[in-house]
């Protein structure tokens, strides 16, 4: 049997599922990386727009260094950047040549594969996304098939897309992305012979989350129907909503006669190192997952389910929960089938609570639905109900939306800013609010060391730090002795 390959997904997927995206700071990621480079994954699934904004944002660590850094890090192993392709950092459309100054930089910083997602699966989008990458210096580029079920979305429209992305020159690799996890074995059986028909010698992949516990068999499946890398996390960056464990799909692969050539010795040692993090950061475990057959209908992944429960609670509707479910199904059906991958389930989830809580359906719709219905987010696989397309622009604040200007280029956005500014600040600029790169400027360069067995004495010492009655403090053990003195 062909041999297998691994792409870790841990620093941006897992850390997105299971972490809110936030758990993952450079003091992190740099004591592990040599490990990592060592193990023999393919490439790290390692940041994406809305990462390198949490950087910044909640960190105040610049994305960009952190880039760079890994990169030195770990020179031997792809580092990989997920794009939708219209926009970085903000979810406001970006001009052309604004896009390649991005791939540009973040190539010039290290990044040298890049997945492409467009979320409606608009093959014109996403080629032109790569056809930007290449021209920019990307070395691999991944293009992705994003995964749902309706009526639509069936294996000859997935095996028509691969076919458009196996003869495109700007397309290196072409990955099944399943985002809800709602790939079956019994699906995998059909769709994955179809795509390798289609694709022809374009080598596959398949990312798909653990949600309702279905990807770590059908990873399996995929295994023997031609998927050349799977796509999983380490450690507690496994399971739960995010993607199988490493090791355990090693050890299953190689019991069915599977050849997976990495490290199961340094394997391990990060999937400890994660663990170790894990429980001196106070950060939540993935796990296996129960099947839950309401997802096949409603597709909305574990996160955006807490997050809805969570609204429903706060304008006192909670008991509405399983209205809000037909509602979203309603919409969704009323919308094109939009693949419930962001925006689409923000959007499709703030249009059915205006639904529940108004007197007529539609009477209230959001801005981006608007702007979904205009075509801002691409070209949906069916067209939006008529009578409900109807309804949502015939009204003044459609005009207005649809009156809105383009987005700039780069030579005019720069007018706001001093010559002098860097490109790759300019970047942060263009799309953040000064306040808060400004913030991450002054808090200088981020830590580079970090140590998770140290947790607990560094909590102690900060703790006695704060408490002026202890000017002195001596830690003793057998060949180890610590003094401190208090300069007050």
């Amino acid at each position: 049997m062909p041999e297998l390959q691994l792409v870790d997904v841990s620093f941006r997927d897992g850390n997105q599922s299971l972490w809110g995206a936030t758990g993952v700071r450079t003091r992190h990621v740099l004591p592990i990386a040599p490990l990592m480079d060592r193990v023999g994954f393919r490439a790290l699934d390692f940041t994406s727009s809305t990462h390198m904004g949490i950087a910044v944002r909640t960190h105040r660590e610049d994305p960009w260094e952190r880039i760079r850094l890994t990169r030195a890090a770990m020179p031997s192993t792809g580092l990989q950047f997920i794009s939708p392709g219209f926009r970085f950092i903000s979810w406001e459309l970006a001009h052309p040549e604004f896009m390649e100054l991005v791939y540009a930089r973040l190539v010039a910083n290290g990044i040298d594969r890049f997945g492409v997602i467009d979320p409606t699966n608009d093959p014109d989008a996403a080629l032109a996304s790569c056809r930007q990458i290449r021209e920019a210096g990307g070395a691999e580029i991944v293009a992705a098939l994003t995964f749902t079920i309706s009526d639509v979305h069936d294996d000859p429209f997935y095996a028509r897309l691969a076919a458009l992305y196996a003869a495109s020159p700007d397309v290196d690799r072409v990955y099944l992305k399943d985002p809800g996890g709602l790939l079956t074995p019994e699906r995998a059986a059909t769709l994955l012979p179809a795509l390798r028909a289609a694709l022809g010698d374009t080598p596959l992949e398949l990312h798909s989350h653990t949600t309702i516990g279905l990807s770590p068999l059908s990873y399996l499946t995929a295994a023997e129907h031609g998927v050349s890398a799977l796509q999983t996390g380490c450690g507690p960056l496994a399971g739960g909503t995010s993607l199988p464990d490493a090791q355990r799909l090693v050890a299953n692969l190689r019991e069915l006669g599977h050849t997976v050539d990495v490290d199961d010795r340094l394997l391990g040692l990060v999937a400890a190192y994660f663990r170790k993090m894990a429980r001196a950061e106070g950060l939540p475990t993935g796990g296996p997952s129960d099947f839950d057959a309401a997802f096949l209908r409603h597709q909305m992944a574990g996160g955006t389910m807490t997050t809805m429960r969570r609204q429903l609670a706060e304008l006192g509707l909670a008991h509405r929960f399983d209205e809000m479910i037909d509602e979203v199904t309603r919409v969704r059906g009323d919308l094109g089938m939009p693949i419930m991958v962001t925006p689409f389930p923000q959007i499709v989830i703030s249009q059915a609570l205006a639904n529940l809580v108004g007197d007529r359906r539609y009477d209230q719709v959001p801005d981006q639905v608007i702007r979904y219905v205009l075509g801002r987010f691409g070209r949906p696989a069916r067209p939006v109900d008529d009578d409900v397309r109807d309804r949502i622009l015939d009204r003044d604040r459609a005009r207005e939306i649809a009156a809105e200007p383009p987005p700039l280029p780069p030579s005019e956005l720069r007018r706001r800013f001093p010559a002098s500014l860097s490109d790759d600040e300019f970047l942060l600029r263009a799309t953040m609010p000064q306040g808060e790169v400004d913030a991450m400027v002054a808090a200088g360069p981020a830590q580079r060391h970090y140590d998770p067995d140290l947790a607990g004495v560094l909590a102690l010492l900060r703790g006695l730090a704060g408490r002026p009655s202890i000017p002195d403090l001596t830690v003793t053990k057998p060949g180890f002795r610590l003094s401190l003195r208090s300069r007050a």
